[in-house]
């Protein structure tokens, strides 16, 4: 059996531009014992070169730190709604989890 597509019930299959991602990103927010807390972007399904760029793109966007500790994106402060208004304009599914 071969793993090539023959048929997708998906309306966005096949446009250019459009992320594949198997689920939504989850979109966190962590409050540590010090400082104003980390969000959080996880199950971003990225190459790892790829990653950094789109790390470096919205650390200027927001102004704040940031960096990639495993295969998650983390940065300094709560920037859940910028960080989510973002990633829907790229085209990425988001899932907020947490409060």
């Amino acid at each position: 059996m071969s793993d090539r597509i023959v048929f997708s019930s998906d309306p966005d299959w096949g446009k250019p531009g459009t992320p594949r991602q198997p689920e939504p990103v989850r979109l966190s927010f962590r409050r540590g014992a010090k400082g104003s807390g980390v969000t959080r972007v996880e199950r971003l399904v990225l190459h790892p070169t790829l990653k950094d760029r789109l790390l470096g793109r919205l650390k200027k966007r927001l102004g704040c730190g940031g960096a990639l500790q495993g295969w998650d994106l983390e940065f300094q402060g709560d920037h859940r709604d910028k960080i989510e208004a973002f990633l829907l304009g790229e085209g990425w599914k988001v899932k907020r989890v947490g409060g």
